[in-house]
């Protein structure tokens, strides 16, 4: 092994280690992993949105010798000129820029797109990716409404389109072994799911004044179908999630990811009720607009799901800041990105004696290898053999967490337990159908089943 590729395997596995959802790489060692393909066997990529997990994923997926990124599309030229710089350090030739997705659509040299940006811009551009031919691999939640979940759904149900959501833990073995232990029935009859997400590095957002946008940024674009509002900091990148116009906060961001688990393991859908409580209990006075602090409560036949979300503390259940519990009359299952352990319940045997273990307990099964690079791996072997059904995520999966999701946001907003009608698709009260629904703004249009 000569010393070049040995220092490129230290220097991997340093930015592999520890959380599986910390997506740092180092941009130059592409040009180590790529092998040279011949041009018919390229699958040519065009990225929309290129800040955050829009970059990760290219660069996930540029690790397949067969994928070539030919356009990068953002409003913000100044993302647009920084990540061309970062390809260029892996010998990667500069794409063709785009700041109007539409635009770079109509590139017919372009196989599928990578959808990265806000979540209030995913059903538009994913309807209108479909419309144009293009395969699409679009980021977590599918969406920023209920009503837009559906529409996305149908859309692509009804296209010969390969679809895949980045809810990347779908791909990570030690999630699969995990909820494979839950369907074992080791654990006993579940009575409850819990999920959470307490993150601490989630600050507060500051009180800022509104402003005129920076050079280089088409303001009026980032917006599309959102209410119009003079430009402030607080609302543009990463930001962007705490405000209702363009995200759904915690409750969505992460509720996907982990929610998705709980579903997953308990085989679920849609629940019968919701329950939500919160608010911005610990930063009352900040810019943002989302609970710092959420419980949901979501009611099946015979369990129920419980989601917990804390921005600014880590002191989540079991130690984990992050994570999903199936809890059993046997044992507890607890899974985050981290690996899985089982915790046995001990039967009483009076008061100050040692329990009997109901099973066995089972030490921490830990992460191995990267979640996203299987993900990004499984949709482009999806996409060359044309077979959806292999897909790890699609569309069904993306919509159901999403919706279970958003059912806790429209919980909270209603202030009621509210009841979902799974016959009609809707809900048994006026207001909650009210707060499902998506609202256009700008000339934008929102696209038809």
């Amino acid at each position: 092994m000569d010393t070049d590729r040995r220092r490129f395997i230290k220097k991997s596995s340093l930015y592999l280690l520890g959380s599986a959802g910390s997506f740092l790489f180092p941009v130059e060692l592409l040009a180590s992993m790529r092998k040279k393909v011949g041009a018919n066997d390229q699958i040519n990529l065009g990225l929309i949105g290129c800040n955050g997990m829009g970059f990760s994923n290219l660069l996930s997926l540029l690790k397949i010798s067969e994928v070539n990124v030919i356009a990068l599309c953002d409003v913000d030229e100044n993302v647009l000129s920084r990540r061309t710089s970062e390809l260029e350090k892996a010998g990667i030739k500069k794409p063709q820029w785009y700041k109007d997705y539409r635009k770079m659509l109509e590139n017919k040299a372009i196989d599928f797109v990578v959808i990265g940006t806000p979540d209030h811009w995913h059903c538009l551009q994913l309807t209108d990716a479909l419309s144009a031919g293009k395969d699409v691999y679009c980021e977590k939640p599918i969406a920023n409404s209920m009503q837009e979940c559906d529409i996305m759904l149908d859309t692509v149900q009804n296209s010969k389109r390969i679809v895949q959501i980045g809810q990347w833990q779908r791909s990570q073995p030690h999630f699969v072994d995990a909820i494979n232990f839950v369907h074992s029935g080791k654990l006993g009859e579940i009575r409850l799911a819990k999920a959470w997400a307490y993150q601490g590095w989630m600050k507060p957002v500051p009180i800022q004044a509104d402003t005129s946008a920076p050079a280089g940024v088409d303001y009026k674009m980032w917006l599309g179908p959102a209410q119009e509002r003079l430009f402030n900091p607080n609302r543009f990148h990463f930001n962007f999630r705490w405000f209702w116009d363009y995200a759904g906060g915690l409750m969505t961001d992460w509720g996907v990811h982990l929610i998705d688990y709980a579903l997953y393991g308990m085989k679920a859908g849609t629940p019968k009720s919701v329950m939500a409580l919160g608010g911005k209990f610990a930063y009352p006075n900040d810019a943002s607009e989302t609970p710092d602090s959420l419980q949901a409560v979501f009611e099946y036949d015979d369990f129920s799901i419980l989601w917990e979300h804390a921005t600014g503390i880590d002191g989540g259940n079991y130690g984990r800041n992050h994570g999903i519990a199936f809890i059993g009359n046997n044992g507890t299952l607890v899974l985050d990105r981290n690996g899985w352990e089982v915790i046995p319940e001990k039967e009483f045997q009076g008061w100050g004696k040692e329990g009997i273990p109901r099973m066995e307990a089972l030490p921490l099964q830990q992460n191995q290898g990267s979640g996203l690079d299987l993900h990004t791996k499984n949709f482009i072997e999806a996409v060359k053999s044309r077979n959806s059904k292999n897909l790890n995520a699609p569309i069904k999966v993306g919509y159901d967490a999403a919706m279970v999701s958003h059912m806790g946001n429209v919980a909270y907003k209603s202030g009621n337990r509210i009841y979902w009608d799974a016959d009609n698709n809707s809900f048994t009260d006026k207001k909650s159908n009210e707060i499902m629904m998506a609202s256009y703004h700008n000339g934008w249009k929102l696209p038809k089943k």
